[in-house]
């Protein structure tokens, strides 16, 4: 038997309804359907999603444009090499060290960097390694802060107080002096639990990084949340039927915290990616050769103004994602937010 539920119809201004004839009595719908009813109405978030969404493709084609298009690889150096632009023979690296700027009639399509290598490979190269920490980053920290969050707002008690300091000892420290921190020390020695071994090289350091320095921003809201829930009655009756702690936590709690966890990936997501760049940029984040938005930015700023592309093409890249993702989680927020009004058509 289907649920009926009066809806109000949203008008211009956000004033209340004029009169009775503007209410509808519609079937229920379910809050994912809701939400979904939501984003799909706000055109401002889905256009950065789809800004978002370019940016990735275009990233996960780097390897079609650098041996389709540009025929080199992403630390290929051309320090010699000349070419035709504009009927003229061109030198890629002057001899004063100035890089070729972006020429749009030859296979420098964003010109080079220092060392004569392509700039727009190692664009999409350097994207693809971001958005790779960022996303690796981001799932650390959703599956920690909801452990730490569950463990700590359903026992409370010792549980509480142990996880709780905890992530007040990571809280205390500001996020990028943190990752500076680590990223320095593991960038020397890596990273060894035993089972896991993980180069400095690698681009996993300074996703673990990224990911632990988070959690706390994540799990303290979730924590918040759960100490609400496991008063409500639903709760009572879980426990009256005999289920254990981990039915409870995994079957009764968790699924309520899904819209939240939802809202949370995508700013964490922007958050992530634009940690990686401060720490790459630093010099302790993604080590050479591996390219990064944040390591070009970094090895390109002592070029300005001579070469600015250098500096420019990356900070470009990387607004625009991290923008796009900001205003594509806004919009899940809002969509997921239980004062907002929507008008339901049948």
């Amino acid at each position: 038997m289907a649920i009926e539920r009066t809806i109000e119809s949203e008008l211009p201004g956000g004033g209340p309804p004029a009169s009775v004839d503007s209410r509808r009595t519609v079937a229920g719908i379910g809050p994912y359907r809701l939400a979904w009813r939501r984003l799909r109405r706000n055109r401002v978030a889905l256009a950065f999603g789809g800004l978002f969404v370019a940016m990735v493709i275009l990233c996960l084609l780097a390897p079609v444009y650098a041996r389709d298009v540009a025929h080199t690889t992403p630390d290929a150096n051309h320090i010699t090499e000349q070419v035709k632009v504009g009927g003229k023979i061109v030198e890629v690296l002057s001899p004063s060290g100035i890089p070729i700027g972006p020429t749009w009639h030859s296979r420098f399509f964003l010109g080079a960097d220092q060392n004569g290598r392509d700039v727009a490979v190692r664009l999409l190269y350097g994207g693809r390694n971001s958005l790779f920490i960022g996303a690796v980053a981001t799932l650390i920290t959703m599956v920690l802060a909801v452990i730490v969050g569950l463990l700590s707002g359903y026992f409370r008690g010792p549980v509480d107080g142990v996880l709780s300091r905890a992530m007040d000892v990571i809280w205390a420290y500001p996020a990028l002096l943190l990752g500076v921190a680590l990223g320095v020390v593991l960038a020397v020695g890596g990273l060894n639990l035993g089972v896991i071994e993980i180069q400095g090289n690698s681009l996993m350091v300074p996703a673990v990084i990224v990911g632990v320095v988070y959690v706390p921003y994540v799990a303290k809201p979730l924590r918040g949340q759960i100490l609400g829930l496991r008063e409500k009655e639903f709760i009572d009756a879980a426990r009256a039927q005999g289920l254990g702690h981990l039915q409870i936590m995994f079957g009764e709690v968790l699924p309520n915290l899904a819209s939240t966890i939802i809202v949370l990936v995508p700013l964490m997501l922007a958050n992530s990616i634009l940690l990686e760049a401060s720490l790459s940029f630093l010099g302790a984040g993604v080590q050479p050769p591996n390219p990064s938005w944040g390591t070009m930015i970094g090895d390109g700023i002592r070029f300005i103004p001579a070469a600015i592309h250098t500096t420019l093409v990356p900070g470009i890249m990387l607004m625009l994602t991290v923008l796009g993702v900001n205003v594509l989680g806004d919009g899940v927020r809002d969509a997921f937010d239980p004062r907002a009004r929507i008008r339901v058509e049948r």
